[in-house]
């Protein structure tokens, strides 16, 4: 298992019930963990409607991860 800490905005935070949160995962990439989690908040959400970073760096959803990274999942931006 790898420590990872995940933040939440918008509707990714609202289904989550949280805005960040340190998780223990057997996920190797960016993509299983939004798999992961998806499965476990119900996000409403596809990968192909947000962008993810890890490290402060946006990345591809084939990112591996590693212990202590932070991940953030970013979903489309309203506008008014």
């Amino acid at each position: 298992m790898t420590a990872i800490h995940v933040q939440y905005y918008a509707i990714l935070r609202e289904q989550a019930g949280k805005s960040a949160e340190r998780i223990d995962t057997s996920a190797a990439t960016a993509a299983a963990l939004y798999d992961e989690l998806a499965t476990r908040y119900a996000f409403t959400l596809g990968r192909s409607q947000l962008r993810v970073a890890v490290n402060d760096e946006f990345c591809e959803w084939t990112t591996l991860l590693s212990e202590g990274c932070q991940v953030v999942f970013i979903p489309p931006v309203a506008g008014g």
